[in-house]
């Protein structure tokens, strides 16, 4: 197999004022990754004619293999053509099975096509014309200089259809692929990133195949295993054997596989228990009862939610005594706890969990910002409050409750 370096280059200004993502840049990189294509750089340009020449040049310098996404469409400021002929010299014609295509379009649409449209069939001399099945403009694979430059929309759906049906089988030729490379991710809850990393210090050090990387998650941490194989069999293998080894070790803190969330796990778990969950929240603003309800399947467990932010709200519709937030306050144990038994009352369900407390920027009754409680109430008696004092901004710390909550009831379920 060839060693092949690959270089992903970005055109668009609209990614660099952030008014989207450079989701193609992820995604590509995951998928040569696959054929064992490893990713070296990935750069960003605006829609600037000499900015967009001087990339190409920098980045022709240093890859084999570059793949282009935006700049082909019919505005003014769709210049990645013009860029790479003022460094090739190439010429660029009119792709007339594009055009017929460009030129069906508007007639189905029965709409005028301005001219500007004819510039999306315009592709290089001697390229291989990738066909659009989604779109208009064609991408394309060009050779120079012992480079392969590949051309390609940046509407997603655009390119990954391009990418899936003709430029990966093209690069796993071009490359002589008969490696395997595959990841896999292992999700954690409860446990930091520097403690997770002590626990396998001894296996991080000693890592041949698959490679171990502890990264930080928005829900909580994760590893990455990354095994190179013959096959897909064989990688597989690979992780497990690794995985298992792991979970030997940290077995206690994990939770799912890749892409699962934490809320779909949970919901899993309410399932198999046949337990059904509702919520009240104060501080977390119904942010609970909204993760979970965007899983699939959640009508069977979850019961719904009561916003309770004012303390009227609290003593008059979840029937919290007065008398008890007199005492304690509304941001203590004992609220929560009334907060998650009353809950689970009124919403006919077997769990019923609560979240109370500061999430700033001013103090409240005493407690500095991140001052949280969050409180778990079950029908067969078991009841817990606890408390956390969370660091951030607003946000910042009601997303963390969130996320706490899920592993008081993960761990509750398991």
């Amino acid at each position: 197999m060839k060693n092949i370096s690959a270089e992903i280059v970005a055109v668009g200004t609209e990614l660099l004022l952030g008014q989207i993502a450079n989701t193609n840049a992820q995604w590509i990189s995951e998928k040569l990754a696959s054929i064992g294509i490893n990713v070296h750089h990935h750069s960003v340009v605006g829609d600037n004619l000499k900015r967009v020449e001087n990339q190409f040049r920098v980045s022709g310098d240093r890859s084999d293999v570059l793949i282009i996404t935006g700049g082909l469409g019919p505005t003014e400021d769709d210049l990645t053509r013009e860029a790479f002929q003022q460094i090739t010299g190439m010429g660029i014609v009119e792709h007339e099975p594009s055009m017929r295509k460009i030129e069906a379009y508007f007639q189905n649409q029965i709409a005028d096509m301005t001219p500007n449209n004819r510039k999306q069939a315009r592709v290089f001399t001697g390229a291989d014309v990738i066909e659009n099945q989604t779109g208009m403009a064609p991408g394309m694979i060009v050779s120079f200089e012992r480079k392969t430059w590949i051309f390609l929309p940046g509407v997603p759906r655009e390119m990954k259809r391009m990418m899936t049906d003709n430029v990966l089988p093209h690069l796993q030729y071009l490359s002589g692929a008969d490696t395997v490379i595959k990841s896999s991710m292992l999700r954690f809850i409860g446990i930091g990133e520097s403690s997770l990393e002590h626990e396998l210090s001894d296996l991080i050090q000693c890592q041949t195949n698959p490679t171990i990387a502890p990264l930080a998650q928005n829900e909580g941490v994760a590893i990455r295993l990354t095994a190179k194989a013959d096959n897909d069999e064989e990688a597989t293998a690979v992780i497990d054997r690794t995985k298992q080894e792991i979970l030997d070790r940290v077995g206690g803190y994990y939770y799912g596989d890749d892409d699962q969330t934490l809320a779909e796990k949970v919901l899993e778990l309410l399932q198999q228990t046949n337990k059904s969950v509702g919520a009240a929240e104060s501080l977390t603003g119904g942010q609970f009862t909204d993760k979970l309800i965007s899983v699939p399947g959640a009508s069977n467990v979850c019961r719904g939610g009561i916003v309770c932010y004012d303390t009227k709200v609290k003593e008059r519709v979840l029937h919290v005594k007065p008398e008890l937030i007199q005492q304690y306050g509304t941001v203590s144990k004992e609220c929560a706890l009334s907060m998650a038994e009353n809950v689970c009352s009124l919403l006919d369900a077997d769990i019923g969990i609560s979240f109370t407390g500061v999430a700033g920027p001013d103090y409240s009754e005493g407690h500095p910002p991140g001052t949280v409680f969050i409180a778990v109430y079950t029908t067969s008696g078991k009841q817990q409050a606890e408390k956390y004092t969370f660091q951030g901004d607003r946000q910042t710390i009601r997303k963390r409750t969130v996320l706490k909550g899920y592993e008081l009831l993960y761990n509750l379920l398991k």
